[in-house]
């Protein structure tokens, strides 16, 4: 049994990268657009507003890359690094603990992608692509180590 689960795990990460992902790029284009019920139950943020509005820009492209599997590590850092702050500035004040201060989705988002940073995309992302056709070159070209050497 621990064999197969061992097996599926690169996919289980990579549906858990996509779903997280989209539902972090739905709160952006919730906050930008006023689509899936608007920012905040109605409405959107005003453009370029600190920190509402590029919070929403960050939410909305990292979790399209992140979903896509796209600079998931890249972009799974920066979407961690604005949900500690979110957390840390909008919702701490009001409390210590979440539950007690709504910052439930800002901390699970931040956890989930700090998670994502060290294990990656998973199986089924656009990275691995990129990934396999610089490998695929890089192993038709001869390395160092298997080249002969000819002394001069």
């Amino acid at each position: 049994m621990s064999a197969r689960l061992n097996r599926a795990q690169p996919y289980a990460l990579g549906l858990f990268r996509a779903v997280i992902g989209f539902l972090f790029a739905c709160h952006g284009a919730a906050s930008l657009f006023g689509v899936l019920g608007g920012a905040m139950g109605g409405g959107t943020v005003p453009s370029g507003t600190w920190p509402g509005w590029y919070a929403a820009v960050i939410q909305l492209v990292g979790g399209t890359l992140v979903a896509l599997g796209l600079g998931t590590r890249t972009a799974a850092l920066v979407a961690s690094g604005s949900m500690a702050y979110a957390y840390f500035k909008v919702h701490q004040p009001e409390s210590l603990f979440p539950l007690q201060n709504g910052g439930e989705a800002s901390a699970v988002f931040c956890w989930a992608f700090l998670l994502l940073v060290f294990t990656g995309p998973g199986a089924v992302a656009v990275d691995r692509l990129f990934s396999s056709r610089t490998g695929a070159a890089r192993e038709d070209q001869p390395s160092r180590e298997t080249s002969p050497v000819v002394p001069v």
